[in-house]
């Protein structure tokens, strides 16, 4: 019989020390320490600043402002997201997959590349529409640049978000009821309003919850498409303070992050009395989903929806891969104009946007790194070992991810604008501040396909190893890494996406030299480099494609349900 290395007994015990140091480190210190700084601004309790902030006009108008936009873009998400997902879940139209993959895209397109290239689709200099003949004349203001135009883009960013949660939820449904409702001869109208709809309540308020958190937070719509034409919601005005006044008005920001922290906290406590005091539980088994034969109905069907996909993505990259082309913002796109110049620009000779590249990749891969490493322990004793503190340490996970990403980034530099104890060594202005604050935002995105999987697994490989004398890391490093490999590089794939392209906690936390991408984009658009901005949105977004094309080749090996666009 093979003998195993031995570990110290402890050797769980030390990993769950580890992981209650990390979470307390990533999740509990920035939440405690902005709400220090709140009511106790440099350590002295005075709630006088407070009452200042929360007595202002701009408070009061971007508070407005946020819940408008957030309200209106949240009833757009619920319409788009809910009809893509009968469509896909109910249905027998064809290309199901594809129809997926391109309706979640962007999702994963960041906000600020889903402002900049809408915006190239419209006003009177849009090298597209200049070279369609359809510009307006000049002068016209550009319709994007209003709060019509925040609410729009929020809706559809944000619309995965509910058709994920409403697809998940029509998975799970039981046929009896809707089968006896047929044989009854109710029509398919009548069985979805009356049946498949109030069944879904539940799908239908978390998507919804979940979109209307995603618009509070949201900073790159609204901070390019809002501050141009005055309309401040509270990230954009968070921001604009502290471009302005730099860390001297850090406990005003600080109650601003609170309120937007606020805003999204009774997104989710109204989600949960909308559907806490009513009973939804449903008699039967979830079976095969429902194929309803659309029969002469299905070719118009398809074509309605993959109209929508023409309109609110390929149109507006279309739009910014021709601004991206254009030696000057503003002149068609002929062979005259036509220039690949701005990409070697942005690719080889700008040191900020070359910078950016490099800065983004290493604060992407090194969290998706380390917290596919965490999330992997972690995930298991979750699942396997239970307990009321591991529970506990996983809600905290889902803090910082939960809160708008803007009020994480005031408690970052919070936690960081001195020097740390002992060391003496300052993290505030350095690229480690931004990195930090990845691992605290993303730790729930590396998590949760892995505590899926474990959910999955059997644990018996685990309790043999465990009987023939393997300590805790022996068995993790040769038994539950080898297992759950392929949900832990899924969670990593989530994560390094996600980050690579993340603007709203970097916008508040960059310094010169350490630059992501989507700063980059903001600024130069900011700046009036319209065209640079454009090529370098469009080299995201083919990294974005990319990543997503060769995972979706792999998807079969990997946990249904782990990566949205492969299932």
């Amino acid at each position: 019989m093979p003998t195993f290395p031995r570990q110290r007994p402890d050797g769980e015990g030390l990993a769950l020390a580890v992981l209650v140091v990390a979470v307390t480190l990533v999740s509990v210190l920035p939440i405690a320490r902005l709400l220090l700084e709140a009511v106790a601004p440099g350590g002295r309790f005075d709630l006088s600043n407070l009452g200042s902030v929360l007595a202002a006009a701009s408070t009061w108008r971007a508070t407005w402002h946020s819940l408008v936009t957030s309200l209106a873009g949240t009833a757009i998400s619920l319409v788009l997201g809910t009809a893509f997902a009968l469509a896909v879940a109910l249905t027998d139209i064809r290309a199901k997959a594809a129809l997926v993959f391109a309706f979640l895209l962007p999702l994963m397109i960041p906000p600020q590349v889903t402002a900049l290239s809408w915006a190239q689709l419209a006003g009177p200099s849009s090298p597209m529409l200049i070279t369609l003949g359809l510009a307006p004349p000049l002068g016209a203001p550009n319709p994007l640049y209003s709060a019509e135009g925040i609410i729009l883009l929020l809706g559809i960013q944000h619309a995965p978000l509910v058709f994920l949660a409403v697809r998940a939820g029509l998975r799970g449904l039981p046929r009896e009821m809707i089968e006896a409702a047929r044989a009854c001869g109710a029509g398919r109208l009548f069985v979805l309003c009356t049946i498949v709809l109030p069944m879904m309540t539940p799908a239908l308020v978390a998507g919804a919850a979940l979109a209307f958190v995603s618009a509070i937070g949201n900073f790159g719509i609204p901070a390019l498409l809002g501050i141009p034409a005055g309309y401040t919601v509270l990230p954009a005005l968070i921001y604009q303070r502290l471009a302005s006044f730099g860390p001297s008005i850090i406990s005003d920001v600080a109650v601003l992050s609170i309120l937007v922290g606020g805003l999204a906290f009774l997104g989710f406590a109204l989600q949960s009395l909308l559907i806490g005091k009513r009973d939804f539980r449903s008699v039967g088994a979830p079976s095969a989903a429902l194929r309803y034969r659309l029969g002469k109905a299905r070719l118009p069907v398809e074509l309605a929806a993959w109209g929508v996909i023409v309109v609110i993505l390929v149109v507006p990259l279309v739009a910014l891969v021709a601004t991206s082309l254009v030696s000057a913002y503003g002149v068609p796109l002929n062979e005259k104009t036509m220039t690949l110049g701005n990409y070697a620009e942005v690719l080889f000779r700008q040191d900020a946007t070359v910078r950016a590249f490099r800065n983004s990749f290493f604060l992407a891969a090194g969290a998706s790194l380390l917290l596919m490493l965490l999330a992997v322990p972690f995930a298991a004793m979750i699942v396997w070992r239970g307990g009321r503190l591991l529970k506990a340490l996983a809600m905290l996970a889902e803090v910082p991810y939960a809160l708008p990403g803007i009020v994480l980034g005031i408690a970052a530099i919070l936690i960081f604008i001195r020097p740390l104890p002992i060391l003496e060594v300052s993290l505030y202005n350095t690229i480690w501040i931004i990195f930090f604050a990845y691992l605290a935002r993303f730790l729930t995105l590396s998590l949760r396909p892995v505590v899926g999987a474990v959910q999955q697994l059997d644990r018996g490989l685990d309790e043999a190893a465990r009987m023939t004398g393997a300590g805790y890391l022996f068995r993790l490093r040769t038994v539950l890494f080898p297992l759950l490999a392929p949900a832990a590089a899924a969670g990593a794939v989530l994560t390094f996406m996600t980050s690579f392209n993340e603007l709203t906690v970097s916008a508040l936390l960059w310094s010169a030299g350490n630059e992501t991408l989507g700063v980059v984009v903001f600024n130069l658009d900011d700046g009036g480099y319209t065209v640079l901005a454009s090529a370098v949105a469009v080299v995201t977004v083919a990294a974005i494609l990319a990543i997503m094309g060769v995972t979706a080749l792999f998807g079969s090996r990997l946990p249904r349900g782990v990566l949205p666009w492969t299932d």
